[in-house]
């Protein structure tokens, strides 16, 4: 992780988005607490399947604080746990160039969270297409393709599950 060390460096915040090499996101795998299954969202503007996260807001200096948020605001879901409140995970990766904002790192720190209300799902529009709760047999029967990233982070999550449970 020596790009977040010489980031960290390099700025007093790397939680703002205004450093413009880049920025610490938060994001959340979400499990059903009772059956182990994973929530995937179909995220309209990057055009694939993920986990739910995003952006700190300008009073969250955690990046465990911005995916609990984020999983919230995007999954509807109200009861909303730590798997682990530790990061499961940690991510660089870039984010292309958009209209005037420029290609830039994300380090995204990854959670767990579980509910025990996965029917209390409630879409939201905004940022996704699609909502599905998966096994990872189901990633390959419904055809759903993730990146590498995404299927270490849900195989750390599921192997932490099954420990706990």
């Amino acid at each position: 992780m020596q790009i977040i060390a010489q980031m960290l460096d390099d700025t007093p915040n790397l939680m703002s988005r205004a450093y413009p090499p880049g920025h610490v996101t938060g994001s959340a795998l979400v499990l059903d607490a009772g059956t182990g299954r994973f929530l995937l969202h179909y995220h309209k503007k990057l055009d694939r399947w993920l986990q739910f996260g995003g952006h700190a807001d300008a009073d969250e200096d955690d990046p465990a604080q911005t995916a609990l948020r984020e999983a919230r605001e995007e999954s509807g879901l109200p009861d909303l746990r730590w798997l682990s409140n530790a990061p499961l995970d940690i991510d660089v990766h870039l984010i292309p160039a958009r209209g005037e904002q420029p290609a830039h790192l994300h380090l995204d720190f990854r959670y767990g969270l579980l509910t025990s209300s996965p029917h209390a799902l409630q879409v939201s529009a905004d940022e996704s297409a699609s909502f599905a709760w998966l096994t990872l047999d189901e990633l390959t029967t419904k055809h759903i393709t993730i990146d590498p990233a995404l299927d270490r982070l849900i195989r750390k999550a599921l192997r932490l599950f099954r420990e706990n449970t």
